[in-house]
């Protein structure tokens, strides 16, 4: 494994349990492949920006010209995809909002799921053009949605995988810290979660 990109997301610092779990699994990896580098990209701290007109026509043109002119507004995003597409394993690791994703994590995916770069249309279907790759997520929440009543709420891991699988990472292993409002729960949140971590496949 040549390189490991984490996408971290959670704003609550030490106080955010998927970034504890995350540093758990972080050091496994590390022991694992040594050799590896590990790129921590902080969604939070960096606030990348939401998609607006110039950005989304610079990304998706098919016209050589104006995607040299606009190649500036562009750069961000080819930086993004371009350190995705060296990666051979990508982490993300997010809270759960709403029962949805946090939207710098969105803004970063939106960033990074482009035509011809990331994916391209063939016939009826698409093509992933980041094949090859793993994934893992590691996912935190206040309820538990992993089984239960609540399982119906969940739209983190369902799209989180199907925008994976769209692209071509198909290979995604999830971890989940659940429950951290639960105070039946939360004081095991992290523990269990960080025994899953040793429990996964790398």
């Amino acid at each position: 494994m040549d390189q490991i990109l984490m996408i971290e997301v959670s704003p609550r610092g030490k106080d955010s349990a998927s970034r504890a779990v995350t540093e758990t699994l972080a050091a496994r990896l590390l022991a694992l492949h040594p050799e590896a580098k590990l790129i921590r990209r902080d969604l939070t701290a960096e606030h990348p920006p939401h998609l607006d007109a110039i950005t989304l026509r610079a990304i998706s043109t098919k016209d050589p010209a104006e995607a040299e002119r606009l190649k500036a507004a562009a750069r961000l995003s080819d930086a993004l995809t371009d350190e995705l597409l060296a990666c051979d394993l990508l982490v993300i690791s997010t809270p759960m909002w709403n029962f949805g994703i946090p939207s710098a994590l969105k803004a970063w995916i939106d960033l990074v799921v482009r035509p011809g770069r990331t994916f391209r249309y063939a016939g009826a279907g698409v093509d992933g053009l980041a094949s090859g790759k793993k994934a893992i997520l590691v996912l935190a929440s206040g309820g538990v949605f992993s089984d239960g009543a609540w399982r119906p709420f969940d739209f983190v891991e369902p799209y989180l995988r199907h925008i994976l699988g769209f692209i071509g990472v198909v290979d995604v292993q999830t971890v989940r810290a659940e429950g951290t409002n639960l105070a039946h729960l939360a004081p095991e949140v992290v523990p269990k979660a960080n025994r899953a971590v040793a429990a996964l496949a790398l």
